[in-house]
């Protein structure tokens, strides 16, 4: 009898590759836009600068005159009482909210709303950012540092800023507990083992005298059996 994958183990669920949401603050996300927000703009005072388990960017907890509080990713240079905005009258100053029509071209920006209230969803990692590229018709280009160009609906919002806490992958590793446990928080086996380096019985590319490769798999191949290369066209060195 075969052992099974760590792919096929975590299909199957339980405790073991659950995220340890226990862990988590709260919802990180802007609130739904109200009439004053639409109109003007609401502040907001940052009462702490939060680190959560599992996330490489530091979160902001700011409240408003009314106790209204705001969980939100922290963009550079954000610091504990400062006062920030958060509505379509809002002076486009780092940590500020404002929909992405209102946000002139070339800023930077983070944690972008895919469609309205749904709270933020595009450039959220530690170091990220957006560069607002021009409004048109249809909606606000905004460019991803690898290059992408996506279009965004121009009622959503977004925070000027890049993300803080954009140095966390230079830091060097040391030691493989290091490694562990960043990994244990976000519910990820390490470390990971090669197929090639395994015995038969636990993987398709185990065996052998010597290392090699596995056989092309198809691409509706079950788990298990979909590793290596899949749905490939051709293997192999060309020969010239």
């Amino acid at each position: 009898m075969g052992k099974r994958q760590v792919l096929q183990r975590r299909g199957r669920g339980g405790s073991v590759f659950k995220s340890p949401s226990w862990r988590r603050l709260g919802r990180v996300c802007y609130p739904a836009v109200t009439a004053e927000e639409s109109v003007g703009s609401i502040e907001f005072t940052v009462k702490d600068i939060l680190h959560e388990s599992g996330r490489t960017a530091p979160l902001m907890l700011a409240r408003s005159q009314s106790g209204t509080d705001l969980l939100t990713i922290a963009p550079e240079g954000v610091f504990v009482g400062q006062k920030i905005h958060l509505g379509a009258s809002a002076p486009v100053n780092v940590g500020n909210v404002l929909p992405l029509a209102k946000i002139p071209e070339g800023s930077m920006v983070c944690n972008i709303e895919g469609r309205l209230n749904d709270g933020g969803r595009y450039v959220r990692s530690a170091g990220g950012y957006a560069t607002v590229i021009s409004h048109t018709p249809d909606g606000v280009l905004c460019q991803f540092p690898s290059g992408a160009i996506k279009v965004f609906p121009s009622e959503c919002r977004a925070t000027i800023g890049i993300v803080a806490s954009g140095g966390v992958v230079e830091k060097p590793v040391l030691k493989a507990g290091s490694n562990y446990h960043k990994y244990r928080a976000r519910s990820v086996k390490y470390p990971r083992v090669r197929g090639k380096a395994m015995s038969p019985y636990a993987h398709p590319h185990g065996g052998g005298s010597h290392p090699k490769g596995g056989r092309p798999v198809g691409r509706n191949a079950p788990p298990g059996q979909k590793v290596g290369i899949i749905a490939s066209r051709r293997t192999g060195r060309i020969k010239k």
